[in-house]
């Protein structure tokens, strides 16, 4: 937005124009002193007289013009001079009305209103001081928008781990309460013994995931365990420890390295983490994929892509920006059917992030994708576990 002069008061304007009427009395009457003055000294001094008489009879201009009246130069020069004066006042003048404003502004912002920037510019040294200012007022809204979206994120986090604990929370009451004043019979009791442990282990796996979530939100990277990691049999190995469920549901994998002896610096049990999650989605949220690609391609001389693959359903467009969310399904109910917590995106993204990576989400009708994108050597010194 483009900034404006600032805008003087009725009031200022006037004292504007009294302070240049003021200045240009003092002027003309300054003025009319000094020739006073000078005319007694050139009355009473003969010499002086017959020299300026001397000077004007022989000085000459363009055309034959004599200089006569020494008065009409004077008046002249000083007519130039009080013009400097009269500017010079009234500039100076105008620069406090200036700063005047600014410091108005200031109150303002000082009195809470911290998302107000100084609305005009002034076009003197302090435009660098009301830079400056405007540069806070929008730092501080940033750090006022972060710390509302810290907060809201805290409220976020609390009713959704309220739901997710209760719902499965409200189940083991109840059929612990069937068992409690009931009279099932044996095989009721086994069945409600078998259900309120799957609830359980679903309190269970989100108390692990949302203290996992929590504990590398606050880690740092000197806190990874750096070593040399060998991508491809690494692949293999994560590939190999969903064998069963994959068969279960007709899914093979493929796996692709390039080069084979691909290695990277990395914390290999955070990466097989990552891994195992994106496998453990697409098997899940995949619904009619039959491969699951695998796939590992050094990119530069100091990059290196990791793709985790699937042909089943896409997701759609809108849904793929807020997937990394915790919390976060795409299925519209949160009847946790599928078992999971909703951390598992949040936890991937949190390691990738540890290591100075990025993961992006692409989907289409052919292909669902996973696509991590991390450092082939990590440079910095970091202490060993």
């Amino acid at each position: 937005m483009k900034k404006e002069k600032v805008k003087l008061t009725g009031r200022e304007k006037s004292e504007l124009l009294g302070e240049g009427i003021v200045t240009v009395i003092l002027l003309l009457l300054l003025n009319l002193s000094l020739v006073i003055l000078i005319n007694l000294i050139v009355i009473n001094n003969p010499g002086l007289e017959n020299g300026i008489f001397f000077f004007k009879k022989n000085v000459t201009f363009a055309g034959g013009y004599h200089l006569w009246s020494w008065q009409r130069l004077f008046v002249g020069g000083m007519l130039i001079i009080d013009v400097a004066v009269v500017y010079w006042r009234l500039i100076r003048r105008y620069h406090q009305m200036q700063l005047r404003h600014v410091i108005k502004e200031l109150h303002y912002i000082a009195n809470g209103h911290f998302d107000h920037p100084i609305p005009f510019t002034v076009r003197t040294e302090l435009q660098h001081v009301v830079d400056s200012i405007n540069v806070l007022v929008a730092s501080t809204v940033a750090s006022l928008e972060e710390e509302r979206q810290i907060e809201k994120s805290k409220d976020d986090l609390i009713t959704n781990v309220s739901h997710d604990i209760r719902t499965p929370l409200t189940s083991i009451i109840g059929y612990l309460g069937l068992l409690k004043d009931g009279n099932p019979t044996p095989e009721e009791s086994k069945k409600y013994i078998d259900i309120a442990y799957q609830k359980a282990l679903q309190m269970k796996s989100l108390a692990e995931d949302l203290f996992e979530y929590t504990t590398l939100r606050s880690t740092n990277r000197n806190k990874l365990t750096i070593a040399p990691l060998h991508v491809k049999s690494m692949l293999e190995q994560v590939a190999a420890g969903f064998e069963l469920e994959a068969e279960k549901k007709k899914v093979t994998f493929e796996i692709a390295c390039r080069p084979n002896d691909l290695t990277i610096d990395a914390d290999a049990k955070k990466i097989v983490r990552v891994l195992n999650n994106l496998i453990s989605n697409a098997l899940k949220y995949g619904h009619g994929a039959t491969k699951i690609f695998l796939i590992a391609n050094k990119v530069n001389n100091d990059q290196v892509e990791l793709r985790v693959e699937n042909n089943g359903t896409p997701i759609p467009k809108k849904e793929q920006e807020k997937i990394f969310e915790r919390f976060y399904r795409v299925e519209s109910s949160r009847n946790l059917k599928t078992g999971g917590t909703g951390l598992g995106l949040a936890i991937t993204q949190s390691i990738v992030a540890l290591h100075g990576g990025t993961i992006t989400c692409q989907s289409n009708q052919k292909l669902t994708s996973f696509i991590i994108s991390l450092p082939l050597k990590i440079t910095e010194s970091l202490p060993q576990k």
